[in-house]
């Protein structure tokens, strides 16, 4: 098959979310088949606590995968099962929210600069009511893999390779095989990556400038891309982008707020748990 060209730049949007923390949308409550496996693409980035110190008090969710990756900062994870960990600078937390979970996430700095990501991952419906769980993964963990020409790639998720040898990142094994790469590319490099062609590709580029067959795009753009294969990038300014993949679904999808099922009924029933406490019940796993 041919290299992956652009299908669609779909810009950011600020809005805020939580306890009024402010953030760019990048996907989200919009054309979600489209972007099959994934649901959600959350940027926060700001220099001023007050943008951020309100932090994401205690909320639910039922039916898909939660990905927080902070490439400055710290963030506190609680939830209903007990877990408590702190994702600090370049770390990533992996939560499965499954048939339920009650979790909060916090600063856990008063000032100074914060800049993180948020991607919700979907989950096929014969997954979505499996029991609740969270990974802490600190940076030491994610492989961070250097080329001859000065690019730098931290593999958080999927298999990376680069000449003769394949890195694997710490989260691997979900139904949607999901690829999840932070790449920092220097000015005038290229970079040519390979991808499964069964799998949906998309970029965000959070800072530069970049061109893809002839195709520029500036940043706070999330790109979607065409089938194919490998996917080519050239860095017109120094360039920091993220790539997502993985194996669409093709399923259905039904979401209200924090919660995505496969139809409306689902959803409401994940609202009267909700509503009646029993969101968390261990009766519900499948």
């Amino acid at each position: 098959m041919s290299n992956r060209t652009v299908l669609e730049v779909i810009p950011a949007r600020p809005t805020s979310d939580g306890d009024g923390v402010k953030i760019s949308r990048v996907i989200g409550n919009r054309g979600m088949k489209d972007l099959d496996p994934f649901l959600l693409l959350d940027e926060i980035k700001s220099d001023e606590s007050k943008d951020y110190i309100g932090g994401f008090p205690p909320h639910p969710h039922r039916g898909f995968e939660t990905i927080t990756y902070m490439r400055n900062g710290s963030f506190r994870h609680r939830d209903h099962l007990g877990n408590d960990g702190v994702i600090n600078s370049g770390g990533a937390q992996w939560m499965t929210a499954g048939s339920g979970v009650i979790h909060s996430e916090m600063p856990e700095q008063e000032e100074g600069s914060l800049h993180g990501f948020q991607v919700w991952l979907n989950l096929p419906a014969k997954d979505k009511m499996q029991k609740a769980s969270y990974r802490n993964i600190q940076r030491e963990l994610i492989p961070e893999v250097s080329t001859e020409n000065g690019v730098v790639i931290n593999v958080l998720a999927g298999n990376l390779t680069i000449g003769n040898n394949t890195y694997q990142g710490p989260i691997h094994g979900q139904a949607t095989q999901p690829v999840y790469w932070d790449l920092n590319i220097p000015q005038k490099e290229t970079l040519t990556v390979p991808l499964d062609e069964r799998f949906n590709g998309y970029l965000y580029l959070y800072s530069g400038t970049i061109s893809i067959e002839n195709r520029e795009v500036s940043a706070q753009s999330f790109i979607r891309l065409s089938e194919g294969c490998d996917i080519t990038i050239t860095a017109n300014t120094d360039a920091r982008l993220l790539l997502l993949a993985g194996i669409p679904i093709g399923e259905p999808i039904a979401n209200h707020g924090p919660f995505v099922m496969n139809n409306v009924e689902e959803i409401r029933q994940a609202m009267r748990d909700y509503e009646e406490g029993t969101l968390t019940d261990e009766e519900h796993v499948a």
